[in-house]
């Protein structure tokens, strides 16, 4: 049965009819085709489908829709896009912290949720933010230094505005 659901998803308010016992992965990919939350474990364990939802990071493999109402969701698909691309995204590609991709999504959506709140963490506080991200490519040091480089270039737009 469907049932009404507003809120807001990359910064675009919906109210929709849907099944509130859909989880937000299956909304995201099958109802609105955003594939770039992947699933990977189905279980909470992997963090390939990593979202952030009111600022904080979550598994939406564990979400069901009935529990969105009113929220603010951030998929990969609203930090950037190809002509404006997010600084975390840039940080990633320059520091070649991508390798076969799968898990890039919930890693940069962590390291986004990570900075929006610290906007200068040591290494050991960038560990702890991913640590509910698996990668099985790159060994993770190459994301880290990623999120540290992002952190520069963060902090160097704020100086600049």
């Amino acid at each position: 049965m469907k049932e009404k659901i507003c809120f807001t998803l990359n910064n675009k308010y919906l109210s929709i009819d849907a099944d509130l016992s859909m989880r937000l992965i299956d909304f995201l990919r099958d109802e609105l085709r955003l594939t770039g939350t992947k699933e990977g474990c189905s279980q909470g364990e992997c963090g390939a489908c990593t979202v952030i939802i009111d600022g904080k990071t979550a598994n939406s493999c564990l979400v069901l829709l009935g529990q969105i109402e009113g929220a603010h969701i951030t998929t990969i698909e609203g930090l950037g896009d190809e002509n404006n691309i997010h600084p975390i995204q840039q940080a990633f590609i320059e520091e070649g912290a991508v390798q076969c991709g799968y898990c890039i999504p919930g890693m940069v959506l962590s390291a986004k949720a990570l900075l929006d709140k610290n906007c200068g963490p040591d290494k050991e506080y960038i560990k702890r933010a991913i640590s509910g991200n698996l990668c099985r490519c790159t060994g993770y040091k190459k994301i880290e230094k990623a999120i540290q480089r992002a952190s520069e270039k963060m902090k160097e737009a704020e100086n600049d505005d």
